[in-house]
This record gives C-alpha cells, sequence and structure tokens, in this order.
C-alpha cells in the first residue's frame, strides 16, 4: 500500500481539524463543570464509549416522536456523514446505499455494505442485502460503522449498518398508527410490548404494518406487509437471549429509468417503449434468528449466534420477444429464483487475561442454496408481462467459514492499540441443469480466500478529545447477481469475474464537550479489481473489474442540544473516487481513461437540521440536504444535477398517565425542486435517471396505551 496521497489536501485537514478540536476542548473546559451524556457502542464488537473507540462510528438514536412516515431507513439515516442514501421512488429495487463509494455501483438492494438488525445478518452470504425489512417503528437506534475496521465483519463489509430494535419494557401496552400522504400513501401499523419481571417469561415487542401507494411516477405503484417479533430472556445466571422473527411481502411496479430529455419533459413518467412488459416485481422473506450470551465470570463472557431465512423473487423485465428468440443461449426476461440461507457466529470473549487486554476469538459460518430459473416474458400470442417458457434452470450455492480474532491494548493510561484478524473463505458453486443442444453445461465453481487485518492506535489528548489512525484490508466477492450473467453472451454464470481488495488508511479525531459532539475523519483507499458495472439493460445489469480505483476523502459531524429540547445536527462529506488505472477498450465499450471520476458517487454532501424535541408537547423540525452532481456511466458523458432539498415537520405528542398520542405533518421537498434521485449507471439505452419526487405531503397519528 502507497502511504502517500496523489491528492494530500484532505490529509492536510486533519491537523488543521487537530488544532481546532483542541482549542475547542480547552475552551470548554474554561467555561464550567457540565455534565455529557455517555455515548456507548457496540459496532466493535467490544461495548466502549463512542469517545474512547479507534473507529469512525456514528449513532443515531430513534426520536420517540414520530416525524415520518416510517417506511424507508432513509427517513433515519439521511445526514450521516459518508452514507450517500439515494431514494429512486422505486419500491421494486429498494434504495441505493453507498458508503465512501462502496456500494454505488448497486442498481438494486444493498452492496458491499453489510447491514444486521440486532446482530442477526440482513445482508446474505454473497453480500446482497436489504433494507426494506428493517422494521423502522420498532427501532431503537443505529450504528454505522465506517472505514478500516469494518472488515471485522469478513466479506462485503465496505462499511457496516448495524441496527437495534427496541426491547419490550414495563407494562403492557399497544400502539396503534396511521400515515397518510401524497400519491394515496397510507400506512398502518399496530406494535404490542412489554416487560418481563420472571426470568423464565420474555420481554416482548411484536410489530405489523401494512404499506401501499399509487407512487410517484407512472407504473410506479407498491405494496409492503411488515411483520416483525422480538422475545427477550435476560436469566437468572445472567444470561441474555434475543429471538427474531421477521417475514416481508412486497409487490411493486417497476418504472424504470428515463432519458435527460424524458426527466426534463416530464419526471412522472413511463418511458413509452417500457409499457408494453408490465416491469414489475414479488419478493416474500422469512427470517428467524437467535442470540445469547452468558457472562462465564468478571472475565470471560461467551456469545453465539444462529440464522436461517427464506427468499423468494420473481421480476418481469423488459427484454424483447425479438432479443430473446435470437439468440437460443438467452435466459430469458423474468427472474425467479428461491433462496434459503443460514449461518452462526460464536465468540468468546477474555479481559485482563494480559494486564489491560481484551481478546476476542470467533468462528462465523454461513450458507446459501439459490434455485435459480429463467423463463421468457411473453406467451405464445406474444404478450408481454407473463411467464412463459423455461430458458435457464440451475442451482447455485455459497459457503463461508471464517474464523477471527481481536484484541485490545491499553498500553498506556492514554493510548491503546486495537487490532483485528479475520481469515474469509468463499466458496461458489453452480450446477446447470437447463442443458441443450445449443445450450451446453454452463456448470462450474471457484472460490475466494483472503486474510483481513485491521490496527488502530488510540490517544486520548484529552478527556474530551480523542485521535485514532488505523489500516485495514478489505475484502469484496461478487454477489450471485453480479454474477448472473457474464459480460460476453447471456448464459451461464460469469466466474471471470473477480473479488476486489482495498487496503484503507484513516485518521480520526472526536470531541465531544460543552459546545457539542464532533467527529473528523480523512481517509484514503485503494481498491484492485473492483467490482464496477459493465452494462445495464433491459433492467438487466453485467458487471467487470476495474484494475485499480481511488477514494480519498474527508468526514465532518457535529450535534448539539442548544437550548432546552432544541437540537441541531451538521454532517459535511467530501469524496474523490476515481479510477487508478486505464480501463482497455473492447468491442462494446471505450478506453476508460486513468483519474475518470466513478459513477454513481457524489463528491460533495452537505446536511443541517433543527429539532425541537421535548418530551412531550409541541414538536417541530427543519433540515436542507445538498447532493453534489453524479457521473451517470464510465466515460463520465452526463451528470445527475447536483441539488440542494428542504423539509419540514410539525406535530404535538400528548402524554396523560397511561395515554401517549402523537400527531405529525411533514412536507418533504418544500420547493418543489426536480432532480433526480438516482442514477442506473452505464444504462445502455441511456436512460440513466431515475427522478426523486417533489414536493410532497405526509401526516400521521399513533395512539399508546398502557395497561
Amino acid at each position: 500500500m502507497k502511504l502517500y496521497s496523489r491528492n494530500p489536501l484532505p490529509f492536510k485537514y486533519a491537523l488543521l481539524a487537530t488544532v481546532i478540536l483542541k482549542s475547542m476542548a480547552l475552551y470548554a473546559q474554561d467555561t464550567g463543570a457540565y455534565q455529557l451524556p455517555v455515548i456507548t457502542v457496540q459496532a466493535v464488537r467490544t461495548e466502549n464509549e463512542l469517545l474512547q473507540t479507534p473507529a469512525s462510528i456514528q449513532k443515531v438514536e430513534v426520536a420517540q416522536s414520530q416525524s415520518n412516515t416510517h417506511v424507508n431507513v432513509s427517513e433515519v439515516l439521511q445526514g450521516v456523514a459518508g452514507l450517500q442514501m439515494n431514494n429512486r421512488e422505486n419500491y421494486a429495487q429498494d434504495l441505493q446505499i453507498s458508503m465512501r463509494g462502496f456500494g454505488a455501483r448497486s442498481t438494486f438492494g444493498v452492496r458491499g455494505i453489510r447491514l444486521y438488525v440486532d446482530g442477526i445478518p440482513a445482508t446474505m452470504p454473497d453480500g446482497q442485502g436489504q433494507s426494506s425489512n428493517i422494521d423502522l417503528d420498532s427501532l431503537d437506534n443505529i450504528e454505522v460503522l465506517t472505514g478500516p475496521f469494518s472488515a471485522i465483519y469478513g466479506n462485503s463489509s465496505g462499511g457496516t449498518i448495524l441496527t437495534e430494535t427496541k426491547e419490550g419494557q414495563g407494562k403492557d401496552s399497544i400502539q396503534v398508527g396511521l400515515n397518510a400522504g401524497s400519491h394515496h400513501k397510507q400506512q398502518a401499523n399496530i406494535q404490542l410490548q412489554g416487560g418481563s419481571e420472571q426470568a423464565n417469561q420474555p420481554a416482548y415487542v411484536i410489530s405489523s404494518s401494512y404499506f401501499d401507494t399509487d407512487g410517484f411516477r407512472d407504473h410506479s405503484a407498491a405494496r409492503k406487509v411488515l411483520n416483525n417479533a422480538k422475545l427477550t430472556w435476560n436469566l437468572e445466571d445472567g444470561s441474555k437471549i434475543n429471538w427474531l422473527i421477521n417475514r416481508t411481502k412486497i409487490e411493486a411496479d417497476d418504472p424504470a429509468g428515463l432519458t435527460r430529455k424524458d426527466w426534463q419533459s416530464n419526471p412522472k413518467q413511463q418511458a413509452s417503449f417500457l409499457r408494453q412488459f408490465n416491469i414489475r416485481k414479488e419478493i416474500e422473506q422469512t427470517q428467524t434468528g437467535l442470540t445469547w450470551s452468558k457472562p462465564l465470570n468478571d472475565q470471560n463472557e461467551l456469545y453465539g449466534m444462529v440464522y436461517l431465512g427464506n427468499r423468494q423473487v420473481v421480476q418481469y423485465q423488459s427484454i424483447s420477444k425479438n432479443t430473446q428468440e435470437a439468440n437460443d443461449r438467452h435466459a430469458g426476461g423474468v427472474i425467479d429464483f428461491d433462496r434459503d440461507y443460514y449461518g452462526a457466529d460464536f465468540r468468546w470473549m477474555g479481559k485482563e487475561l494480559l494486564p489491560n487486554t481484551t481478546f476476542i476469538a470467533g468462528l462465523a459460518f454461513d450458507q446459501m442454496r439459490e434455485d435459480r430459473q429463467g423463463y421468457e416474458n411473453f406467451d405464445a400470442t406474444g404478450r408481454y408481462g407473463v411467464k412463459g417458457n423455461l430458458r435457464r434452470d440451475e442451482i447455485n450455492t455459497l459457503w463461508n467459514l471464517d474464523p477471527y480474532i481481536q484484541a485490545s491494548w491499553q498500553f498506556l493510561p492514554q493510548w491503546h492499540l486495537d487490532a483485528g484478524l479475520r481469515y474469509s473463505n468463499v466458496n461458489y458453486e453452480s450446477e446447470d441443469h437447463y442443458i441443450t443442444t445449443v445450450n451446453g453445461d454452463d456448470s462450474g465453481s471457484t472460490d475466494y480466500q483472503k486474510l483481513l487485518p485491521t490496527v488502530a492506535l488510540g490517544w486520548e489528548i484529552l478527556p474530551e478529545l480523542y485521535a485514532y489512525t488505523s489500516y485495514g484490508k478489505g475484502f469484496e466477492t461478487p454477489t450471485f447477481t453480479e454474477m448472473a450473467y457474464p459480460t460476453v453472451g447471456t448464459s451461464g454464470i460469469n466466474f471471470n469475474l473477480k473479488p476486489a481488495t482495498s487496503d484503507t488508511a484513516e485518521l480520526g479525531l472526536k470531541s465531544q464537550n460543552s459546545l457539542g459532539l464532533f467527529t473528523f475523519a480523512v481517509f484514503h483507499t485503494e481498491t484492485k479489481n473492483d467490482i464496477v458495472p459493465d452494462d445495464a439493460n433491459g433492467g438487466r445489469s453485467t458487471f467487470r473489474n476495474a484494475d485499480k480505483t481511488l477514494r480519498e476523502g474527508l468526514e465532518l459531524s457535529w450535534q448539539k442540544q442548544l437550548w432546552q429540547a432544541l437540537n441541531v445536527r451538521t454532517s459535511y462529506s467530501y469524496l474523490d473516487a476515481t479510477f487508478d488505472a486505464d480501463i482497455p477498450a473492447t468491442s462494446t465499450k471505450p478506453l476508460i481513461r486513468k483519474g475518470t471520476y466513478i459513477p454513481g458517487i457524489a463528491k460533495n454532501q452537505a446536511f443541517v437540521g433543527l429539532a425541537w424535541q421535548p418530551e412531550q408537547g409541541f414538536q417541530a423540525g427543519l433540515d436542507a440536504r445538498y447532493m453534489d452532481k453524479i457521473y451517470v456511466d464510465d466515460i463520465n458523458s452526463d451528470t445527475a444535477p447536483s441539488y440542494t432539498v428542504v423539509a419540514a415537520n410539525f406535530g404535538y405528542l400528548w402524554v396523560n398517565k397511561d395515554w401517549k398520542i402523537n400527531t405529525y405533518a411533514r412536507v418533504d421537498n418544500l420547493f418543489d425542486r426536480n432532480y433526480v434521485g438516482s442514477v442506473i449507471v452505464n444504462d445502455s439505452n441511456s436512460r440513466f435517471f431515475e427522478p426523486a419526487d417533489g414536493r410532497n405531503f405526509s401526516v400521521g397519528v399513533s395512539v399508546n396505551k398502557t395497561f
């Protein structure tokens, strides 16, 4: 790894930030005594204070008063430094989430970032994740881990998002809510919860919601049912058990992208050519998991996690009859797969085996079996949007077995060293069962291994000021979806797609004092064989490797309770993401020059939000978000323009003994800005642009009764 930066400017900010934050900490000491909340985090597996953790972590506490519809996780995570969340206004494809550029290539779902709910993976073993099964109605907090230490989670962990749902507490209660908004959006939800005073009886949270909308754009209607339950046992021997069950069902039309001309003329439309195909997706996912922790004594603790799930998807694409009939090896215009997946993670944590030292040793196992078929998307009469003849039939399997160790050593009163090592071992296999005279056997297998070290040095400069430097090696294998179609040909698994490896160095500063909580980080990431989009056509995407890419940037955040219940939260992110080597031209692709910007990534982002949130009474909030322009393809031929959008909300929280009533009203895109919410990278028909909603409204009420 090179220890210098081609553009050293972001690292020069570190010295300036050190001087500023130290001055602020010293000033805060002089202002007199003050009491600050202690923020604990668990993202690096050892529960610790945020201000003493040598990693870039941001924790978002979910407010007790509702001010949005609780449908998309972007409603909670907007404004987190380093996190780019693009809302496609397309429930068939989920949010586009990227972290320091990792995951920006995704045409649907979440890739390159690992998601967890109460310690249970929401990312499948191949690295494909979904945010749609996160129940926002029962959410307690979210931790966002960026930078080198994400590597402790193994494959496809360019960043990690860990969500924690509430645990049942106190008396039994029931909450019923109803939200409504523009485009006939409506959501109904119900939640039951209660604590437990006996070890053999669980505390519980059971939540269910139904959402539907006609959609902002033509052919973008969606329906979603989400059920979630969490049972918690705190046993007499000190052990704790959490049992989680989640089921999600989504039916959504897909409006697809627009050309620049079509977007500017009418952002609500669907391209006229696509109307005949009835593009849509149906998703059903059921998952359950169990976590267990037990302290053996003051120095030793055991932890275990097991999970299993099933995901079924049927997707109808916009591929013409002529295209499929012209090639006997074409896999068809309907994707139909059924995935079973399961896994486990067991670890031991020991403290003071050596003075001032904590050790962790564990073993993680995951496996997935995918039964994938492809069908023609037309019948004998040529009518589109139906399941026709079989064109693909295969069984794909993946498994990994990852041992890992971590250690944290406080070798001086103000200094400590943290390190981790994980061996990631991923094995793929595909069995082709669709073999004809013109469609040969495409079976095959491959495996990837990588040793992933991480190390960080932390220094408590002052009680209110903490600095750290860290390094880590990342590893990202292609998902089943990315391997599903070769860049040349239309059948079989793309075993030529290589895993990406990255080296990241980071320098960070944190300060918590009477002036607020500040975080600052600069980073430098070099990636080899980066997985990037090759082509997108008819809803089908192919991928290839870029020899080298470079990401450099900085992240800054500040939050503070200004006065009584008035809070402010701000963030700024800078990310310079480029191809760091030429990508040779092919018969279908032009030469990509070194220094060209990686598409799908905004160079600058900024957020500021003000919120008045007392424990009861009038509530209000105002926030503004800026997103820089985003290039749409590898040759940077066009951009989705930069934009700034503003949102406002107000409501009233009424509390009286056993009753709590919350009402709110919200307007997003207050000034009705016409902007692009997301781009489809390298779309072969130049339908790059997925427009965002204009000015839109939502209102809601929830009633909570304690018994």
